[in-house]
């Protein structure tokens, strides 16, 4: 059975970049969680797939477990 992750997860580590070298804003988090969700969504349904987990649980689970990293844009690297 799937390990539950907590309801409020501690989203440190994923800010802090992949080697907590680089800080990534909570903007480039929620914009890669949202078109992670959306993919996983779409996916699903080309496949003919019933989630019971919503789409954005699932990316943010993806997210934390390391499964993808997020590239923030050089342009608002420095905002």
């Amino acid at each position: 059975m799937a390990e539950k992750k907590k309801f409020n997860p501690d989203l440190r580590d994923l800010l802090s970049g992949p080697n907590g070298d680089q800080n990534i804003s909570r903007y480039s988090l929620v914009t890669a969680t949202a078109k992670l969700a959306r993919k996983i969504s779409d996916d699903a349904f080309e496949e003919g797939v019933i989630i019971t987990e919503k789409p954005v649980t699932t990316a943010l689970n993806e997210l934390l477990d390391g499964k993808y990293t997020i590239e923030e844009p050089e342009e608002i690297r420095d905002l």
